[in-house]
Parts: C-alpha cells; sequence; structure tokens
C-alpha cells in the first residue's frame, strides 16, 4: 500500500507555513538561493543525498529506498515573475518587481511535502526517488541547465511534475497523452526603412506602415499555412518605432512570441514568416530582418505515465479527482527539457478555493492571483504515489 492523502494533511500546517515564507521572499531567474536555503532546512536531517551543479541554485536530493530498483524523478520549480503583487495577502511578496504569479512557491512546498512522506516510507520503497527543486523556469531554460550540469546523471526510469492552475475546479488533477503544452519562440523583425521629415514622405521610405503591413500579414500566414491539426499561435506583442510626432524613423521594431505544438510547424511557421516579413518589406521598398529566439521545445507526455498516473491519482482520490484534457494549453514549460530525455508526465492540480466559480479566478501570471493552500496535501500525496508505485510496478498495464 502506498502513501495515503492523511499521511500528507498532517503535514500541511508546515508546507503552508513553508509556501508563505517563500512566497513573501520569491526570487528571479536561475538563481535563487534564499529558496534553496529554505528547501535545506525544510528537509534537514533526512537520508537524503544532495547535489548542486554550477549553473542553478538548483537542488537534486536522492532517496535510495530498500532496495536497489528503478529511479523516478519528481520536479518542482522554484522561480517567481518579475512583477508587482497585488493580492493583498498577509504574506504579500516583500520584494518589489518580483511575485509568484505561477504558483512555484507552493511547487516546492508540495515536493518538499513529498520527499517527507517517502522518506519516512523508505524501507518500502522498491528504488529512489530523485526530487528536483529546479529555478529559472520562467523562460531561464533551469531543467537544461540542470541537465547539462549532471545534476540527473544517470537519466531516472521516469519523471513527472505538477502545476497548479488557479482556475480550475479545485482539487481535480488533469492531463493527456502527447502534446501538453507548446514550444515558445520570440520572433524580432527590423524593417529598415529611411528617415525624413514627416510632411514629405515621398522623399523618405516609412517603415511604419511597412512593418503594419506584416503585422497584418503574418495572422493571414498562420491561418492559410498551418494546419488546424497542428495548430500554431504566432502573437505580435510590441511594436517600436520613431521618437515624435513629425519625424519619419529609420526603423521599426516588431516583437513576437510563437507557439507551436510539434518541430514540424515549428520549422515551417519561422520559415514562413522570414520569407513573409522580406517580401512584404521588398514590396515597399524598405528591408527586413528578422531573427527568432529559440524557447522551450514542446511537453509531451508519455502515453503510458499518463495512464499510470490517471490509475493512480483515481485509487488515491477517486475517480473524480481525474480529467482528461480535451486539447492542449499553448502555454510552455521548460519541464519539456527532462520528457524529451526520459518518459514520464506533468498533470495540472486544480487550485480554486473550494466552492468557489472556479471559472472566475484570477489565471496563472495575473498580479492577483491566489491559491487555495489546502490542495497542497493532495499535491504531495499524489507525488509520492506516483513515487512508490512506479518503483514498484513501473508503469504497468
Amino acid at each position: 500500500m502506498t502513501a495515503s492523502l492523511a499521511d500528507a494533511e498532517t503535514l500541511l500546517p508546515d508546507l503552508v507555513t513553508l509556501r508563505r515564507s517563500i512566497h513573501e521572499e520569491p526570487e528571479l531567474g536561475l538563481h535563487n538561493p534564499k529558496t534553496a536555503a529554505k528547501i535545506r532546512a525544510a528537509l534537514a536531517g533526512l537520508p537524503l543525498e544532495w547535489r548542486e551543479g554550477k549553473s542553478t541554485t538548483g537542488l537534486v536530493a536522492t532517496l535510495r529506498g530498500g532496495a536497489n530498483g528503478r529511479t523516478v524523478l519528481l520536479r518542482g520549480d522554484s522561480d517567481a515573475l518579475p512583477m508587482d503583487e497585488n493580492t493583498g495577502l498577509p504574506f504579500a511578496s516583500r520584494t518589489p518587481g518580483a511575485m509568484h504569479a505561477c504558483g512555484h512557491d507552493s511547487h516546492v512546498a508540495m515536493l518538499v511535502g513529498a520527499a517527507r512522506i517517502l522518506c519516512a516510507r523508505r524501507e518500502k520503497l522498491a528504488g529512489s526517488v530523485q526530487f528536483m527543486f529546479q529555478p529559472g523556469e520562467e523562460g531561464h531554460h533551469g531543467a537544461r541547465h540542470m541537465l547539462e550540469d549532471g545534476l540527473i546523471d544517470p537519466l531516472p526510469d521516469a519523471a513527472f511534475a505538477l502545476h497548479v492552475m488557479p482556475n480550475a475546479p479545485h482539487g481535480v488533477i488533469s492531463g493527456k497523452a502527447g502534446p501538453l503544452l507548446a514550444s515558445a519562440d520570440k520572433i524580432r523583425i527590423t524593417v529598415h526603412g529611411r528617415g525624413g521629415h514627416a510632411s514629405m514622405p515621398h522623399d523618405a521610405c516609412d517603415p511604419v506602415p511597412t512593418a503594419c503591413a506584416i503585422v497584418m500579414g503574418i495572422q493571414q500566414v498562420v491561418t492559410r499555412t498551418v494546419s488546424i491539426a497542428d495548430p500554431a499561435v504566432v502573437t505580435i506583442g510590441q511594436i517600436q518605432a520613431g521618437s515624435t510626432d513629425n519625424v519619419i524613423p529609420e526603423t521599426a521594431m516588431i516583437y513576437g512570441t510563437i507557439r507551436t505544438l510539434s518541430p514540424r510547424t515549428r520549422t515551417e511557421i519561422q520559415a514562413n514568416l522570414k520569407r513573409l516579413a522580406e517580401n512584404i518589406a521588398t514590396a515597399h521598398g524598405a528591408t527586413a530582418t528578422v531573427e527568432f529566439t529559440e524557447g522551450f521545445p514542446v511537453t509531451v507526455c508519455n502515453a503510458d505515465a499518463v495512464a499510470f498516473g490517471e490509475r493512480t491519482i483515481k485509487t488515491l482520490l477517486g475517480d473524480e479527482a481525474w480529467i482528461t484534457m480535451a486539447s492542449p494549453v499553448m502555454g510552455a514549460e521548460d519541464f519539456s527539457y527532462v520528457l524529451e530525455k526520459v518518459p514520464g508526465a506533468m498533470f495540472f492540480l486544480g487550485a480554486s478555493h473550494e466552492g468557489s466559480d472556479w471559472r472566475s479566478c484570477c489565471a496563472l501570471h495575473s498580479n492577483r492571483m491566489v491559491l487555495d493552500e489546502t490542495v497542497m496535501a493532495k499535491g504531495a500525496a499524489v507525488h509520492a504515489a506516483l513515487a512508490e508505485r512506479f518503483l514498484a510496478e513501473g508503469f504497468g498495464a
């Protein structure tokens, strides 16, 4: 028998205290030393082997069970977002320009809870568990850096992660096989014109209308060259040009994000956007330089791992606690780097307040995002159950 929800509920007060302490002192990027110290303190005295790398403050704590069998990895990310908090919580961020608006503080707390549960059951474990406390998820490629630093070498046999969703039904866990989250790349287009006086545009080459034509053309490229069965989303979030009203600028800058669900579409949409921008610029007598910055790859969940997770969650929490998602989410995750190398899955945990209208709750990355902290007991229990059952059975049938 694996650990129960009751085991996690006894730890909930400690998990809430830890989560709030991290929430008050959010840290950005690849280096979260205060958070790392709090993780170490919360797990002090437990039979864990610790690894650290040179590129981040990420930690991998390994628990070796009573038998030398499989290895399973559980991931919890730790970094915050560069934004001010407006929740009014008594434990709101005390760091200007930083907020745990993506729930990573709760991810750390849940993983600490799972580590404590599994350490107490060490002799019953049929293998080893790696607890991956990872900074730099918010666009900083923290998982890739930890892999490159060798912190997860040799690779485990399976890997799992949980992500809270504040605007999803309380305590309900969801997932799907195949692409779960999109790749995320940046596009920057520089339109090169010829500056001049705003009253005499015929003597200049105005890059602003060219940039506008490119942005409108991008919408057609997506709808007319990308299959709805393998979709892409391209959003232009910023256009910059000029310094005043009576000057035609030399250049105009276009910035956007590209989201796809397959490597093929990822490659094709970049080629199409480059061709479109360059040729529209040429048609206007200008030129365009197109640059891409590759972000996270597609997060692909192994079908056997998802089926195993569904069975484990239903056994632990009941059939009503699981929802199979109908479609992917076009957000992105750097747990994708782990899932490129290891079969596994990420699941979403509904964290709206029990009894609330979850559809009206503020979403992830909102400066007003709040969580029902009681769901952290379920998250810790699910982490522990996934690890213990996988070590005993593998993905099973």
